[in-house]
């Protein structure tokens, strides 16, 4: 596999939806690493119990039946159409799919949870199985998400690719390199660290490359546009403050209108990229704000 294959996405602010290559162009310049920056301490030495102050109890959003709270919104079809099944219920597992699919041709896929939340901690158990669809994106290999503080599904474009928000990016190895999971990348927002504001697109985290099929847990604690730290196997691999919107991204310009571009709540949604993924556990635990 090129370099190029274990980058993340990146969407333009010039256009919501972008070829592969003008993709792949950015991602060579834009995935830096915190190091580039000077700013290797931000999510080095992280490794520590999530949180001592979470209250309240785990909350299943998936009830291993149906998708009741769900809706899926996939690029170039109307919000609630599930394109050739993309997102599906088989044996208690929330799966991404594609089996039904020729090939892949930009059908970016998001799962929203219907509720808007704002301090709360989301932990999923997810794993990468199969083969990447045809006509996937190489960066897209054993590529999903965990999108946080999204935009509202309905007031995406039809032909939008992603929504504006903030990514956890879940990876899976590819047997050989180093490759962290629980990343972060920005779709039309940017973040603060160490007193910087990020506007480079994806930041690797701390965590060790799971390789093969094997399941992982990642956590997200989220408190409003104070804090969000990135958990995996219970140690803090990433954190940062201040999450905003991108006053120069394109989809963001359109959610601004004149009012505060720091993210304090949203949506959240499961993504799919062109790899097959399951999710055995999907769990929220509500924070006081």
């Amino acid at each position: 596999m090129n370099k190029t294959a274990n980058l993340p996405h990146r969407t333009m602010p010039s256009s919501n939806r972008l070829t592969v290559t003008t993709r792949r162009r950015f991602l060579r310049g834009a995935l830096l690493g915190t190091a580039a920056l000077g700013l290797p301490s931000l999510s080095r030495g992280l490794a520590a119990p999530a949180s001592t102050a979470r209250e309240g109890k785990w909350i299943p959003l998936f009830n291993g039946k149906d998708f009741e709270g769900w809706t899926p919104k996939i690029t170039g079809y109307d919000l609630g159409d599930n394109y050739k099944k993309t997102f599906r219920i088989e044996d208690g597992l929330l799966k991404v799919v594609y089996d039904q699919y020729e090939k892949f041709d930009g059908q970016f896929g998001h799962l929203f949870y219907r509720e808007k939340l704002s301090h709360y901690v989301i932990r999923v158990e997810y794993r990468f199985v199969g083969k990447q669809t045809p006509g996937g994106p190489g960066w897209a290999f054993r590529n999903s998400g965990i999108m946080l503080h999204c935009q509202a599904p309905e007031s995406m474009e039809k032909k939008q690719d992603f929504p504006v928000s903030i990514e956890v990016q879940l990876l899976g190895g590819d047997g050989t390199n180093k490759r962290p999971t629980a990343n972060l990348c920005t779709p039309g927002t940017n973040v603060v660290m160490g007193g910087k504001l990020i506007t480079q697109h994806c930041t690797e985290s701390t965590s060790k490359t799971y390789h093969g099929d094997q399941w992982v847990t990642v956590e997200v604690e989220v408190r409003g546009s104070t804090s969000i730290k990135h958990i995996v196997e219970g140690e803090v691999v990433l954190a940062y403050t201040e999450p905003q919107l991108d006053e120069s991204d394109a989809s963001a310009k359109k959610l601004l209108k004149g009012g505060d571009k720091m993210l304090k709540d949203g949506y959240l949604s499961l993504q799919a990229e062109s790899h097959p993924v399951e999710f055995r556990k999907v769990e929220l635990m509500k924070l006081a704000a």
